[in-house]
């Protein structure tokens, strides 16, 4: 017989006042063992409650149905109307059969096999790292801990000129490298490519791997991440990122299932046409002889006049790509991050991602529609284009039809969080089967929350996309009024 539970859970049992109670643990890896488990029951009474409000809206968008089809139907036989109505119907149809396709590629998806110390190249990895205090010493250690040969592996460490005790947490990690960590101290703070830049000027190896200083990888992360350039067609290889403060709070929690089906999902299909958009800050290799030439613009790179301090990520990724060389991306190759725990935080992490691909798009565009590699670039085509039009033709309905909520709100607003439901019934599926874990069930609250809270993030992002300015690394320097006010609304686990 089908046991539910004993798929979805593990189970162990503590002392309590009241008796013993089951926990909930989730299988999910080593990082998270120690942490402090919720009582079953509560934890199990939240996702039923969560799956109930699911069925009520989804239950909710087939009894507007017939009512929504009037409208549109309304909306096609005026002038301009009809240009949503099929512009609506085309964004349907075509994101159904991407979807397909992308399943399709992630089934014959695999990760490319370790390879023997014999076989793996020299290799640098450089960790820059501003204002990120005591966290960097533990992202350190974790590469010192890498099963990658001793004299194949540089490590570099730079210090960007961080305000706070950063350097002072470099310096213990170097004095117990026994001489393995190379440090670089910039005065004053420079940027993160000009850390990079730094870095990859003095590295010593063939392969470049970059790790975020709040981030921590397993022992085996860099052998496997190494691994795919076997291939000489390989010009880089993204990581597999996942939440390190899973438990720090909701959203920490949501955020773990959208970054699965980011990477596991996404990236994976993208890498089976061999192009990744992007290669992750968090962890990512590249081929220098691949780079090398493009460094000094990359490190000099404008947009609209002002220098471009975001987006290095998906700026050299860019410049694998238009070099003609593959980007892959492998799975085994984990590294564990830190997020936001807090709405502005995460408003902000989200606008600078944002205004990165409003930029990097610009770019990709202008080389991903010419013959910028030997084979078949289709797929990376399909994907630009899907990528492109999806965001652009989405807020233009949101807002073409926004009359319908004062005319028909319950109509609207029940299709509105019907749509959210089917969407995120995708990550959900895919977390539950991929980690066997019912934590799954947060992305609908995820849905939830983006159509409430986060849709402005794109619109906001291509109406600031000159501003450049990092947002998340700044110390805090006193609580300004919209703080105080964004600080009532923290969204944390109970």
């Amino acid at each position: 017989m089908f046991d539910f539970k004993k798929i979805l859970h593990s189970y162990s049992t503590v002392a309590s006042p009241i008796g013993r109670l089951a926990i909930y643990s989730p299988r999910f890896g080593g990082a998270y063992r120690n942490n402090i488990t919720l009582p079953l029951t509560a934890d199990f009474s939240t996702k039923m409650c969560i799956l109930l409000i699911t069925a009520m809206l989804v239950y909710a968008g087939f009894q507007t149905l017939t009512d929504f089809r009037s409208m549109l139907e309304e909306l096609r036989s005026s002038r301009t109307g009809w240009i949503l109505f099929y512009a609506f119907r085309a964004l349907v149809i075509s994101n159904i059969v991407v979807f397909l396709w992308r399943i399709l590629l992630v089934l014959g998806y695999k990760p490319v096999p370790s390879r023997s110390d014999e076989q793996l190249p020299k290799c640098t990895v450089i960790v820059p790292a501003y204002n990120e205090g005591k966290q960097v010493l533990k992202t350190l250690r974790s590469v010192l801990k890498s099963n990658y040969p001793f004299d194949k592996l540089q490590i570099i460490n730079v210090n960007d000129g961080s305000a706070d005790d950063t350097l002072a947490w470099m310096q213990k990690a170097c004095s117990e490298s026994d001489g393995r960590i190379e440090m670089i101290n910039f005065e004053k703070n420079r940027g993160k490519r000009a850390a990079l830049y730094e870095g990859i000027i003095r590295s010593r190896g063939q392969i470049i791997v970059t790790i975020d200083s709040d981030s921590i990888i397993d022992r085996r992360t860099v052998r496997r991440l190494v691994s795919p350039f076997a291939d000489a067609q390989v010009g880089a290889v993204a990581g597999n990122v996942r939440v390190l403060n899973r438990k720090d709070g909701l959203l920490p929690k949501m955020l773990d299932i959208i970054f699965a089906y980011s990477f596991d999902f996404i990236r994976a299909s993208q890498s089976m046409v061999n192009t990744v958009f992007c290669t992750p800050g968090a962890l990512s290799a590249y081929r220098k002889n691949v780079i090398i030439k493009d460094l000094k613009s990359w490190l000099n790179q404008t947009f609209l006049g002002q220098p471009a301090t975001i987006g290095e990520d998906r700026a050299i990724t860019n410049i694998v790509l238009r070099n003609g060389y593959d980007v892959r991306f492998q799975s085994d190759a984990i590294v564990y991050t830190m997020v936001p725990t807090e709405y502005k935080q995460l408003c902000k992490m989200f606008l600078r991602w944002a205004r990165s691909n409003v930029r990097e798009t610009w770019v990709m565009f202008k080389y991903i529609f010419k013959k910028f590699r030997t084979d078949s670039a289709s797929g990376a085509r399909v994907n630009f284009i899907i990528s492109f039009v999806n965001p652009v033709v989405s807020r233009l309905l949101f807002f073409g039809v926004a009359g319908w909520l004062l005319t028909q709100p319950y109509v609207y607003l029940s299709q509105l969080l019907f749509g959210g439901a089917v969407a995120s019934t995708a990550p959900v599926v895919f977390y539950m089967m991929r980690r066997r874990n019912s934590d799954a069930i947060w992305a609908y609250v995820y849905g939830w929350f983006w159509l409430t809270g986060l849709w402005w993030i794109s619109i906001w992002a291509v109406l600031t996309m000159r501003n450049g300015k990092w947002l998340t690394r700044d110390l805090p320097n006193g609580t300004p009024a919209l703080d105080r006010f964004l600080q009532r609304f923290r969204l944390r686990a109970a």
